[in-house]
C-alpha cells in the first residue's frame, strides 16, 4: 500500500512539475518551453521571444555538456559536443548554462532549454534508438557545479540511453538565458533574454 501511495505521489509531482515548466514563461498555452517541438511547431525560441538581452558575448557565456562521472566537458574543438555510448548503455551528462564568474553584465535569473532532433518531422523526437529522461527543462540560476565556481549557472543532469537499435545521430540544444517574465499573450515583451544553440553528436560505440 505504501509503495502504491508513493508511486501516486511521484506521478502527481511529475505532472505538477511539467505544468510548471509549461507555464513558466506564461505567454498563453504555447509558451516556451516547451512550445518548440513539444507543444507547437516553432523551429526555435525566437519564434516567440526577442533576442534582446545583455548576454550575447561569447567570452562570458557558459554552454557546456559535462560527463557526470569524469567531470570533463564533452566539448569538441569545432564547438560541438560528443556523447558516446554502447547499445544498451546509459550515460549521465550535465547541462551547464549561464554566465562566467566575474561577468560585469547584470546576472540572468533563469534558463530554459530543450534538446531536439531537427532531422525528424516531429521535433519532439530523438534520433532513432536514443532516449533521454529529461528532454527539456527550466531552472532558476543558482546551481553549483565543480569547475564553475562563482558562475551564475543552472546545472542539470540528463540520462542518455542508446537502445539496441540506436544509430549515430545529432541533437540540437536550444536555450534561452533570461531575466524577467513575458507579458500575458505577448512573449516578446517583458522577458529579456538571449538565445543560444549548440549541436550534440550522438555516437554508438561498436
Amino acid at each position: 500500500m505504501k509503495t502504491a501511495v508513493n508511486a501516486f505521489v511521484a506521478s502527481v509531482a511529475t505532472i505538477l512539475c511539467s505544468l510548471a515548466i509549461l507555464f513558466t514563461f506564461a505567454s498563453g498555452v504555447f509558451s516556451y518551453p516547451p512550445a518548440v517541438g513539444l507543444s507547437g511547431n516553432s523551429q526555435n525560441c525566437l519564434s516567440c521571444h526577442a533576442d534582446n538581452g545583455p548576454w550575447k558575448d561569447d567570452d562570458n557565456i557558459i554552454v557546456d555538456i559535462v560527463d557526470k562521472v569524469s567531470g570533463k566537458s564533452l566539448g569538441q574543438p569545432d564547438g560541438t559536443f560528443l556523447i558516446r555510448a554502447r547499445k544498451g548503455e546509459t550515460v549521465t551528462v550535465i547541462t551547464v548554462l549561464g554566465r562566467k564568474a566575474g561577468d560585469t553584465a547584470e546576472p540572468p535569473q533563469r534558463n530554459a532549454w530543450i534538446f531536439i532532433d531537427r532531422s525528424s518531422q516531429e521535433l519532439s523526437r530523438l534520433p532513432k534508438g536514443w532516449d533521454v529522461n529529461v528532454q527539456y527543462s527550466c531552472r532558476v540560476i543558482g546551481d553549483k557545479q565543480v569547475g564553475f565556481e562563482g558562475a551564475n549557472i543552472t546545472s542539470a543532469p540528463m540520462i542518455v540511453k542508446a537502445g539496441s537499435d540506436a544509430i549515430d545521430g545529432i541533437l540540437t540544444l536550444q536555450a534561452m538565458i533570461t531575466k524577467g517574465m513575458s507579458a500575458k499573450n505577448k512573449p516578446d515583451e517583458g522577458l529579456v533574454g538571449n538565445y543560444v544553440e549548440r549541436q550534440i553528436n550522438l555516437k554508438v560505440i561498436d
